[in-house]
């Protein structure tokens, strides 16, 4: 609904549209009315079609960004909401910041630049000393989401750290994990059970200088025991390979712990033991014996299968007899046969999700008969959210009109592997 030369909130007036995630979700170049100044202005409606939970992350991000004062990371200007008589009966909601020219480092990756050793290493020197001051703050910040279309290479040769919208701030957690499609190769294990701590951020800066490196994205370079493996495509010093296998390490407890000793072993440049062999099925996440779930993986398809609690309990032989005795109650009991409608859409319901390389096609039956069948483009996928709190957690794909949800009432651990199998095979195998 914005064009260019269109002036919101009564001072910002909007010169190029930077990109947008998802519907209702759009950034912008504008000047600021008043300074004259470049600014970068985000904007969020508040549709029908929207979670509460990504008004949130955007109150969340403001409250976050409003508190950090770093030379490295664009300042916060202004949040503000534009009435639905003004944002034709939809409520948008705005964030400010400073402007930074320059190009993300997705950007130059994507010309063909493959970065050398030396700029790479200073690359890591200036993330490094921005995590330092993120994670050293009282409640300290979580960024979650380093990777290069999140860094700008500016116009005077530093690195900046944008896009904090999914910041976790200690003591400011709402109980909502959230992944994107693409973030999949950077983001550590530990993060899909909603457990993001310091050391995740590192990791992700790891898998990061691995891309700038070998110009692969990290999803597609070798794994051996869900460690990235990519010293034979690097030509760089022994001690910046170990110290790259050290940050990328699956295992939390083997990585750096703050930004603070990671930076120090890479700036005196001290040779570590290279991390091979080592057995880390214990972290790997896997499906938990309890989950109904029955998941089939073949080349041109992911395939998952979700019987009904009552099937599951009494096997297929005993669906017919089942109905029957449903039946018997239905008519026998008449006034009560709300509750007994209610237990069999709430038990004898079954799901069926294919992923195939273009689309997904999601199919709920009750006892062999279909009640709802949605067939959606891949294209359309804008990515893999979970939420939840307690042992009340689910999945749910959102795409650019809607959401589907693909698991619920999960404990987190089965949440967890879920998303993780519906994410991965997304990113290997969609578009």
């Amino acid at each position: 609904m914005f064009k260019i030369g269109e002036i919101i909130a009564k001072k910002y007036q909007l010169k190029e549209r930077l990109g947008h995630t998802a519907t209702g979700h759009q950034t912008w170049l504008a000047i600021d009315q008043l300074s004259q100044e470049s600014i970068t202005l985000k904007l969020l409606a508040f549709s029908p079609q929207m979670q509460w939970e990504e008004l949130k992350l955007f109150e969340r991000e403001a409250e976050v960004l409003q508190s950090l004062c770093h030379k490295r990371i664009p300042t916060y200007r202004d949040y503000f909401d534009i009435d639905k008589d003004l944002g034709n009966g939809i409520a948008w909601f705005g964030l400010v910041q400073d402007y930074i020219p320059g190009k993300s480092l997705q950007e130059l990756l994507e010309r063909g630049k493959i970065f050398n050793e030396e700029e790479t290493y200073n690359i890591a020197l200036e993330i490094l000393e921005i995590l330092v001051y993120l994670h050293e703050l009282n409640p300290l910040v979580i960024h979650r989401d380093i990777k290069p279309s999140n860094l700008i290479l500016g116009e005077d040769n530093h690195i900046y750290l944008i896009d904090f919208g999914a910041v976790q701030a200690q003591g400011a957690m709402t109980g909502v994990t959230f992944t994107v499609v693409g973030s999949s190769g950077y983001a550590p294990l530990e993060q899909f059970w909603g457990r993001a701590v310091p050391a995740s951020d590192i990791y992700a800066l790891g898998a990061t200088l691995i891309h700038l490196l070998t110009g692969i994205s990290p999803v597609d370079l070798p794994h051996k025991d869900s460690q990235i493996q990519f010293s034979d495509k690097v030509d760089i010093a022994n001690y910046f390979v170990s110290w790259l296998e050290k940050v990328t390490n699956i295992s939390i407890e083997k990585r750096f712990q703050t930004a603070q000793e990671a930076l120090i072993f890479l700036q005196n440049k001290q040779d570590l033991n290279p991390i091979i062999d080592v057995d880390n099925s214990q972290n790997k996440l896997s499906q938990p014996k309890y989950s109904r779930f029955i998941l089939t993986k073949r080349k041109d398809r992911l395939l998952l299968y979700l019987p009904s609690q009552v099937a599951n309990k009494l096997g297929k032989k005993s669906l017919v007899m089942t109905l029957c005795a449903v039946g018997v109650i239905t008519f026998t009991l008449f006034p009560f046969s709300l509750l007994v409608l209610l237990f069999i859409y709430q038990y004898c319901k079954d799901m069926r999700v294919v992923f195939l390389e273009e689309s997904f096609k999601i199919q709920r039956t009750i006892f062999g008969l279909t009640y709802q069948s949605i067939n959606r483009s891949n294209n359309e996928i804008i990515g893999v959210f979970l939420y939840g709190n307690s042992n009340n957690h689910q999945v749910k794909i959102r795409t650019k009109k809607r959401s589907y949800i693909i698991g619920e009432n999960l404990k987190e651990e089965e949440c967890a592997w879920l998303a993780k199998e519906i994410q991965d095979w997304i990113y290997y195998h969609g578009n």
